[in-house]
């Protein structure tokens, strides 16, 4: 049997990497290995290319805002339909280079995967209001990997920009109504915002339905096939 396959997707300043530390300590205490990806650092083409460009050409400052210190970025939540183009190009270039990631971290890794963010934050900054994107999203979304837990952590705009002041609270906003939207067209966990104890006991309980279902699962494959 392979890893468990995760991934932690949501608004910036939802507490994505809190969860996931905290799965992290969680499982190792409990003796379980875990591997960790960071989509952008592990995934993503061009990564260094396209950090370049929203800084000289969108003016973002590129910084990870906090309280003290907040920031202005401009990436994502700049919209034209020549950077849609642009990034629907490149969502299929990332999209191709998970697809690379999840064979090499199937064939290698026992206990469990966890990736910070996934195809889904990408296709969140698509405008999927319109026809068009959601027909792309659907079609990229055939192509990459499908995970065995997807969480989407939710969070209220206002607090999240607080935690982490870094986008208009417009955007984030657009944003946390498109991961809303994208559980039309994939299997993805929400989780509510909450509490971060709260949080991660639903992380946890639905880590372990998950486990029950899957050994429920494979007891009965072995009865049919004896």
């Amino acid at each position: 049997m392979g890893p468990i396959l995760i991934s932690f997707s949501g608004i910036d300043g939802a507490g994505k990497s809190t969860q996931i530390q905290q799965l992290k300590a969680h499982l190792a205490e409990a003796g379980i290995p875990v591997r960790g990806f960071a989509f952008w650092d592990d995934v993503v083409v061009w990564s260094r290319l396209r950090s370049e460009f929203s800084k000289r050409v969108l003016q973002s400052d590129g910084k990870i805002g906090t309280p003290e210190r907040p920031s202005e970025r401009r990436d994502k939540n700049v919209q034209s339909w020549p950077l849609l183009l642009v990034r629907c190009g490149l969502y299929l270039g990332d999209t191709l280079s998970l697809r690379r990631v999840i064979r090499h971290a199937k064939s290698e890794t026992a206990g469990v995967v966890i990736f910070d963010r996934y195809i889904y934050d990408q296709l969140a900054a698509l405008p999927l209001h319109t026809r068009v994107a959601r027909g792309f999203a659907r079609f990229l979304l055939k192509l990459a990997p499908r995970l065995d837990i997807s969480y989407v952590l939710d969070a209220v705009p206002e607090e999240a920009r607080a935690r982490k002041p870094e986008y208009p609270l417009q955007f984030l906003e657009r944003y946390r109504s498109s991961y809303l939207a994208l559980r039309d067209l994939a299997p993805l966990e929400l989780i509510p915002a909450g509490t971060p104890e709260d949080v991660h006991s639903a992380i946890v309980n639905r880590l372990q339905q998950y486990t029950m279902d899957a050994t429920r699962e494979a007891r009965l494959s072995s009865a049919v096939v004896a």
